[in-house]
Parts: structure tokens; C-alpha cells; sequence
């Protein structure tokens, strides 16, 4: 599932993975501890603050700030063909960081550092392996989801 993501994954299998099929579907999820409360994204299967394993996903809003950006021109191999492009760290709402890209409705040039943005699941189904990433786009941009998990 994680090639998904585009990229070849080394890990045959993780107890979160069912990450990647919430994120085809267009739910961003992170995981809350049973135990504690502890909510956290990226996902996480074991509790960083108790150590339990006992977890569920909780569902993500995608809404955050821009924590810093920085535009790519000399990429790294495999990344090629996609250069130029800006790589944006967002620090969702409901806690945790993620890496997007910037996507259509948010130029480049427009990306400023404590920015409110919408963080957005992105499928492509039109090549033989789904591939699934996030952009980050302007507040109030809407994607479609799949009917409830």
C-alpha cells in the first residue's frame, strides 16, 4: 500500500497501514492512544507518551500553518523531472507536521511562513499503481472525499 505514495517503500508491512487506504480515500488520519489520549500525525502505532499499541485513526481537518517552505532546483535522484517545485512543512491544526508540496492554487511565490493553509489528498488512478501525496493549497480549498471510514 505505501507504494502508493510513489516511491518504493523498503517496509513489507506496518500496523498503520491502513493510513494509506484512508488517504486513497481522501480522509487525512492521524492516530489517538486508547490509553492516554495522545493524538499524533504522522500516524503512529505505538504511543510515543505511554508506549501502548492500543490505537485508533482519528480523522485530520488538513487545515494548518506554513512552518517553513523552501523551492527545490537541483533535485535529488527520482525527482528529476519534477523540478522546479516548493516543498512546504505544514503544522496541522489538531498537532503534527507534514511535507506537501504547493499545489495549484497556491503559488510558489505565494507561500509565506505562518500562512493558513488546507492541506489536500491528491489520487492519481490513471497509472497502474495508485499514486496518493498531499499539495497544499489555499484555505478554504474543498477535494472530494469517499463516503465516511
Amino acid at each position: 500500500m505505501f507504494g502508493w505514495f510513489g516511491r518504493v517503500s523498503f517496509v513489507p508491512f506496518s500496523k498503520v497501514q491502513d493510513f494509506a487506504v484512508h488517504l486513497r480515500n481522501g480522509h487525512l488520519m492521524g492516530t489517538k492512544c486508547r490509553a492516554c489520549g495522545f493524538q499524533t500525525f504522522p500516524p503512529r502505532a505505538d504511543c510515543p507518551e505511554c508506549l501502548s499499541g492500543d490505537y485508533e485513526f482519528v480523522e485530520y481537518s488538513g487545515k494548518g500553518t506554513v512552518w517553513t517552505h523552501t523551492r527545490i532546483e537541483a533535485a535529488p535522484t527520482g525527482f528529476e523531472s519534477e523540478v522546479p517545485y516548493t516543498c512546504v512543512v505544514v503544522e496541522l491544526e489538531e498537532g503534527g507536521r507534514l511535507l506537501a508540496w504547493s499545489g495549484d492554487t497556491l503559488p510558489d511565490d505565494e507561500v509565506e511562513i505562518d500562512m493558513e493553509v488546507q492541506v489536500v489528498p491528491q489520487i492519481f488512478e490513471d497509472t497502474p499503481d495508485i499514486r496518493v501525496h498531499y499539495t497544499v493549497e489555499k484555505r478554504g480549498t474543498t477535494w472530494h472525499k469517499a463516503p465516511g471510514t
